[in-house]
């Protein structure tokens, strides 16, 4: 017998929660819950998504999941790892797509703000660029380059043929730091530079280099380093 949802108490499932209080309101194991649909011979599919939980560290390594990670947790074979990375792919284009709608970046806080939730659970540096419009809106957003685990290395060229494809006016530049410290090291410095008189040569400002972590940011504008 394959345990499913409408087999637990009513006041235990998830899908009757969610109809009746919305989505807010449901924990992440009752979120999956709903997306997996059915346990197993030997627990719940709210057991199951419980368990599932527990193989992370974070719940935010749900964000790099891959399907070869998820068909080693007992009772995740195809359709449920399928599904379920259907979702997260879903909830990640929405929320990117909410990002460039029009956003008006004004301070480094603003950009921290875009950022941070893109960057929990990264293992590796990241960097991206913010095109943005003669009003400081974003025309869109990129991924510039995915480095290793301490080291994140764009060249320069990729930036700026981005930026003209896109018919920036400005440019943001924005890099995590997995460690935490969001002190920029020399090398962030150096890189920073030398974007900097690329910019000024093609006439697209570099407004700002942000080095964000979960909890911290550092602006190499606020910090009178552009």
């Amino acid at each position: 017998m394959n345990y499913k949802i409408k087999d637990l108490p009513i006041d235990e499932r998830p899908r009757e929660k969610l109809k009746e209080k919305g989505g807010a309101n449901l924990s992440n194991e009752e979120l999956i819950a709903i997306i997996l649909r059915c346990g197993n011979k030997e627990e719940s599919v709210k057991d199951l998504a419980i368990r599932l939980v527990k193989t992370l560290n974070s719940f935010h390594d749900l964000n790099n999941i891959t399907y070869a990670d998820l068909i080693k947790i007992k009772g995740i074979k195809e359709a449920k790892a399928v599904s379920l990375l259907a979702s997260i792919e879903l909830g990640r284009r929405l929320a990117s797509k909410q990002q460039n709608k029009k956003t008006k970046i004004t301070t480094a806080t603003d950009i921290y703000e875009l950022f941070r939730s893109q960057i929990i659970g990264l293992k590796q540096e990241k960097m991206f660029a913010l095109f943005l419009n003669t009003k400081n809106e974003v025309i869109k957003q990129e991924t510039i380059f995915i480095g290793t685990q301490n080291k994140s290395i764009a060249h320069p060229r990729e930036i700026f043929n981005a930026a003209i494809k896109n018919s920036a006016m400005k440019l943001v530049l924005i890099h995590n730091h997995p460690s935490g410290d969001v002190t920029p090291s020399q090398e962030d410095i150096a890189f920073t530079e030398n974007i900097k008189k690329g910019s000024e040569m093609l006439q697209i400002p570099l407004i700002d280099h942000i080095i964000v972590s979960e909890t911290d940011f550092f602006s190499f504008y606020d910090n009178h380093m552009l």
